[in-house]
């Protein structure tokens, strides 16, 4: 019995929903509006967490200056810290808190568009959406795929430019003695955006049409979110 059966409820829920959209509009459509859909339910959450990221990131300086001036004595600087963001009512977790909570909802949804069930038997451009790459054998699969492909890849790049921008102003803002980025790997952070490509290789084509949708809505919900302000390299990484 698989780990992720304990999702099963939730999943013939989500089937459901899929299907009643299904009725009315074509099923890889049907995937999209849904996946679009929960992600605007949990819009609250994405944006309790930008809050926090942007309390992180104010504070940055003065966590810094903490540490220089407690180096070497952890149980000062934890009561420093601790004072520090009581003062601003915030927490250092104020930002991943939220991103916890939603995982189980992703976990549904990738659940759903990996499990065989009669949606993946429905088709977009006559390709089933359970199909996955390794079954592909006319070049019309191959067209779909690829543009989906493509399509993910360019929302990556969206993120992967961000990110870069988001590691040189850390760089910027806080170099070691180097001259190096502060963060250790924080130069290979960008990349980790063109994951979901790669990943969606793997998945069939609903799952890759959802990969798609939430993709292209966290790169747009953050740039919302953070607009005149730089992202963190972290999140700007993760959020492709």
């Amino acid at each position: 019995m698989s780990v992720f059966a304990v999702l099963d409820p939730a999943v013939r829920l989500a089937h459901d929903a899929v299907s009643a959209l299904a009725a009315v509009v074509p099923t890889a459509l049907a995937v999209v509006l849904f996946t679009a859909l929960v992600r605007l339910a949990l819009h609250p959450l994405a944006r309790s967490a930008a809050r926090g990221e942007k309390v992180r990131m104010r504070l940055a300086p003065k966590v810094a200056e903490l540490n220089r001036r407690h180096k070497g004595k952890p149980e000062k600087l934890q009561a420093a810290l601790t004072e520090l963001y009581r003062e601003e009512k915030s927490s250092p977790f104020a930002g991943f808190l939220p991103m916890l909570v939603q995982i189980p909802f992703f976990s549904v949804m990738y659940r759903l568009f990996t499990t065989p069930n009669d949606l993946l038997g429905h088709t977009l451009a006559g390709v089933p959406l359970g199909l996955h790459l390794g079954e592909a054998r006319s070049a019309g699969q191959y067209a779909v795929l690829g543009a989906l492909y493509a399509a993910i890849g360019a929302v990556c790049w969206v993120g992967f430019r961000r990110a870069r921008r988001a590691s040189a102003a850390a760089a910027a803002a806080s170099p070691t003695a180097a001259g190096a980025p502060a963060v250790p790997g924080a130069r290979l952070l960008p990349y980790l955006s063109f994951g979901t490509v790669l990943f969606a290789a793997f998945v069939p084509l609903a799952a890759g049409l959802y990969l798609l949708t939430t993709t292209a809505w966290t790169a747009a919900e953050r740039a919302w979110l953070h607009r005149g302000a730089p992202v963190p390299a972290t999140a700007a990484a993760l959020a492709a």
